[in-house]
């Protein structure tokens, strides 16, 4: 069962969502994206570099692409060309029909908005690949807003940016004590907290698990993202 806010003191009017693992279910097309990309550099599938470069993205889920492309390969122009080897190998695959909505995240979106609240979704991929996700899914027009890093200045996450972008770009709340962050990585839960979000709530049905949501600053985990309407609604009685 899923505990209410108090309120009035959390009243949320904006909601920024993550992406994948959060509210899309891509069957670990990151990981294969990033084989593809780690080729382009000559990173032998099965070698124990490719073995070591794996086991940093799946420690860094959620965080801006690039940025882990610039730790793995050092070289700006290295990390250039694997960014862009990897979002053309994730659009492919994207395009292949091998992504789906998480169970009930489109239709908790929607009850959000019917709620009142504005709905934003974020993602640490280019834009290129968060628009060929939002065409997949039919999801063009179904909020407000999409951000990536390149959106909020560059940098991703664990940065605060594209939160504070949300917040500044619709207006919709008065302070960030009113926006509610989710996703289900570390990193995002960082990037909640470094915006002062009121709610930073950490979801199951992604890369990281409950002791390292709450570790990284969640004050509530879920399930899944369908579980948040539930969550921010005020209890029966409360004044608007």
């Amino acid at each position: 069962m899923v505990r209410q806010l108090r309120f009035p003191e959390h009243r949320v009017g904006l909601v920024v969502l993550d992406m994948a693992g959060t509210t899309v279910a891509d069957g670990g097309l990151v990981e294969q994206a990033f084989s593809a990309a780690a080729a382009e550099l000559g990173v032998e599938p099965g070698s124990a570099g490719h073995a070591e470069k794996l086991a940093y993205v799946r420690a860094t889920m959620g965080e801006s692409k690039i940025s882990v492309f610039r730790h793995l390969f050092g070289e700006e122009t290295l990390a250039q060309r694997a960014n862009t080897a990897f979002e053309q190998a994730y659009g492919e695959l994207v395009d292949g029909g091998r992504i789906a909505p998480i169970p009930g995240a489109r239709e908790a979106i929607e009850r959000l908005k019917d709620q009142g609240r504005t709905v934003v979704l974020t993602t640490g991929f280019a834009r290129v690949t968060q628009d060929a996700v939002l065409d997949a899914l039919g999801w063009r027009g179904l909020v407000e807003l999409t951000l990536c890093p390149a959106d909020a200045g560059g940098r991703g996450r664990p940065y605060p940016d594209m939160v504070l972008s949300a917040f500044l770009r619709t207006g919709a709340v008065a302070g960030v004590q009113e926006v509610a962050v989710v996703g289900d990585t570390a990193y995002d839960m960082t990037s909640g907290v470094r915006a002062g979000a009121g709610v930073v709530a950490g979801v199951l049905t992604g890369a990281h698990g409950e002791a390292r949501l709450r570790e990284h600053g969640a004050t509530h985990v879920l399930a899944s993202v369908a579980e948040l309407p539930a969550l921010l609604a005020p209890p029966a009685g409360a004044r608007p």
